[in-house]
């Protein structure tokens, strides 16, 4: 049976009294089986070169065990100490915004060579203290690793090494492949080469984008390296991967190449944050869960996510149960809170834990407590659970660099001035059509082939791709796959240069339409044509091209304005065994969905659910080929329903539920059911 875990951070070093076994006595308690710790106080673990006390981590794995609690244990590395930044100012990172200061974390240069040996000696003397401890059950490399922009010299230096060696030495080739002869950018002497913080070009803007990729994932790769030779059997090795932030966990992280990271991890860890109170959807979870867990195909741990956070985040009632229960059917094993008590000073005071700063049990204690008396009944019911989705979105950190310097709307900006990534608003409109529209999916890479498993990809702004990987997309549709593209598809080839050729590129093989013009909607609705569009909000938003549809191709939805009313805005083509279906503009998430069930449909699929929003239905099969179900109540109303499947077991209360009886769900409220196989 696969564990799950239940816990959150825990920082004796910040408390302003000693009260271990009193918040171990608390958490027991609360059904808490780990606490996630070290990760944050390298200083005072070295509060000197070379003086090392790891007696704050061993008070606390000492007292675990005869709580039956164990420790991930993070590995100090993200925030420096002062007197390491004082022998050794260079590690402070050079940005395109300039020379970091001391203070905050995440601000090193995290390729430099004194950084490096200071921190491979921090986790081998921490290793040689708790790898033998029984309490430890694993470990966290580093915290939300990314290149935090650094773009000192020997970073700088290593990129056109890396240059070098992406073009084998050809400085023509990389002058014709990102157009350098623009402004009189062109290099002609690999010693000429500029600082990059300078450049107004995008496709060398977002080579160095993928270089800093390349040093995120080489950092995390070594780290983990050395917890694997040091770490005892059965300890696994985690990392917490977080999302672009837009006052909470949003979008794919362009920072890090994930898809590589998740690789090295035993399991995959996550940070996902999502409002609450009266702007609680189940977006963001969905959204999240669906990335983490299509990295790998498996069950992921959730390392961080809020109890209280921030004023407007305190939850209503029920909606932490109703969180922790879809974030369980997004496929994780874990919730882990950060953080378990309030800070009492400095920069996260603020930001607060289960317990406020009075450190007594509360509301938010007491429902925590109610989800970890259920996990023994969860548990065994989600042992092995899988989804089972027919519809993969599909995601490329290329694309989201490149949106980035050649955005939708505004203009372009410097290296590492980007305040939105445009790319993450696209994806989630289409992420969360799907979720509204309770139609399961997982979100993969594009570079990765487990996409072609899938009968239907939902592919949104693949801005800049490689003809090759754009060809075996081509090949998909023939094969037999479904595709739906959105705008800007294949616009731009894999150096994020525009292909000189009618748009959209090379999928016009399999779209059968194309466009030579394009606009920003003022005032543009659709006009529906083979698609069924009422009650749909059938506005144009963002973005529009000026479709024109080959013969054979079917016209789903054309513009309803006196200007563009000749013009396709969603097609439809069927080609060898598949089909592809291309929407040409911004629309609303009714519009996509329907699009999405459309193109299904014509396959021979059924996506519908029987049950629609304000309720959310996840599902999948456990490894006893049980079916289980997540029906959740995302509003502050009551919700009755006939139940739609077949006869069930009522996972949290045990009573049985048939098909068709009635059932009423409170505000905020869930049911998690388990039917036996036929």
């Amino acid at each position: 049976m696969e564990k799950m875990y239940f816990g959150a951070a825990y920082y004796r070093e910040y408390l302003p009294y000693e009260r271990l076994e009193q918040d171990l006595q608390l958490m027991q308690e609360a059904g808490f089986n780990y606490v996630r710790i070290a990760e944050s106080t390298w200083s005072t673990y070295e509060k000197d070169d070379g003086v090392f006390d790891f007696s704050s981590v061993l008070a606390v794995l000492d007292a675990l065990p005869r709580r039956g609690m164990g420790a991930i244990v993070g590995l100090p590395t993200y925030a420096v100490p002062a007197w390491l930044v004082r022998k050794y100012p260079e590690i402070m990172a050079t940005t395109p915004n300039g020379k970091n200061r001391y203070g905050g974390r995440h601000l090193m240069d995290i390729t430099h060579p004194a950084y490096l040996y200071y921190a491979e000696r921090i986790v081998t003397k921490l290793l040689e203290a708790v790898s033998a401890h029984p309490a430890v059950i694993g470990y966290q490399i580093d915290n939300e690793t990314k290149s935090y922009d650094t773009a000192s010299p020997n970073v700088q230096i290593a990129f056109v090494k890396w240059l070098k060696r992406k073009f084998k030495g050809d400085l023509q080739a990389l002058n014709a492949a990102y157009g350098l002869d623009y402004w009189s950018n062109r290099i002609d002497s690999w010693e000429d080469f500029p600082d990059i913080c300078g450049t107004i070009n995008g496709s060398l803007a977002c080579a160095f984008r993928e270089y800093q990729r390349v040093i995120t994932a080489d950092f995390v790769e070594h780290f983990a390296a050395i917890v694997r030779r040091c770490r005892r059997p059965g300890q696994f090795i985690t990392h917490n991967l977080d999302f672009d932030w837009r006052e909470r966990s949003y979008g794919m992280q362009e920072q890090s190449d994930q898809l590589r990271e998740s690789r090295v991890f035993d399991i995959c860890g996550s940070d996902i944050y999502y409002f609450s109170q009266d702007r609680l959807k189940a977006h963001d979870i969905s959204f999240c869960g669906d990335y983490i867990r299509g990295l790998r195909d498996e069950r992921f741990l959730v390392l961080e996510t809020n109890a209280q956070g921030f004023a407007n985040w305190t939850p209503y009632p029920g909606q932490l149960r109703l969180q922790a229960l879809m974030l369980f059917a997004s496929g994780a094993r874990s919730v882990g809170y950060w953080n378990w008590h309030s800070i009492h000073n400095s920069y996260e005071s603020y930001w607060k834990g289960i317990l406020s700063h009075d450190l007594d049990p509360n509301e938010i204690y007491r429902e925590i407590a109610s989800i970890g008396r259920d996990l023994p009944k969860l548990e065994p019911v989600l042992s092995g659970y899988h989804q089972q989705n027919q519809v993969c979105i599909v995601v490329s950190n290329e694309a989201l660099s490149a949106v980035d310097y050649f955005p939708l709307t505004g203009s372009a900006p410097a290296l590492g001035q980007v305040q939105c990534h445009q790319y993450n608003d696209v994806l989630r409109c289409y992420s969360n059509a799907l979720c509204d529209a309770n139609i399961g999916t997982d979100i993969k890479n594009i570079n990765d082939d487990a996409i072609f498993s899938y009968p239907i990809l939902v592919v949104p702004l693949l801005y800049a791709v490689s003809t090759e990987r754009l060809q075996r997309l081509n090949e998909y549709v023939r094969q037999g796959g479904c595709i739906v593209y959105s705008f800007k598809s294949a616009f731009a080839d894999e150096n994020i240069k525009i292909r000189p050729e009618l748009q959209p590129a090379v999928i016009r093989e399999v779209t059968g339409c194309s466009y030579q013009l394009f606009s920003e909607p003022n005032h543009v609705r659709l006009h529906a044509e083979g698609l069924d569009l009422s009650g749909a909000d059938c506005s144009v938003n963002t973005f529009m091209e000026l479709l024109r549809a080959e013969p054979g191709t079917e016209v789903l939805a054309s513009y309803e304005h006196q200007y563009y009313r000749q013009y396709a805005a969603i097609t439809y083509r069927q080609t060898g065994r598949g089909a592809a279906a291309y929407i040409g503009a911004g629309v609303s998430g009714e519009v996509i969905a329907a699009v999405v069930q459309y193109t299904a449909r014509k396959a021979g699929l059924k996506l519908k659910e029987p049950l629609a929003q304000p309720l959310t239905v996840k599902s999948g099969l456990n490894d006893k080929g049980q079916q289980v179900r997540f029906i959740l109540n995302f509003s502050s109303a009551k919700q009755r329903f006939a139940y739609p499947y077949a006869d069930c077991r009522d996972v949290l209360s045990g009573r049985e539920i048939k098909s068709g009886e009635e059932v009423e769900l409170p505000d905020w409220g869930g049911l998690v059911t388990v039917t036996d196989p036929a």
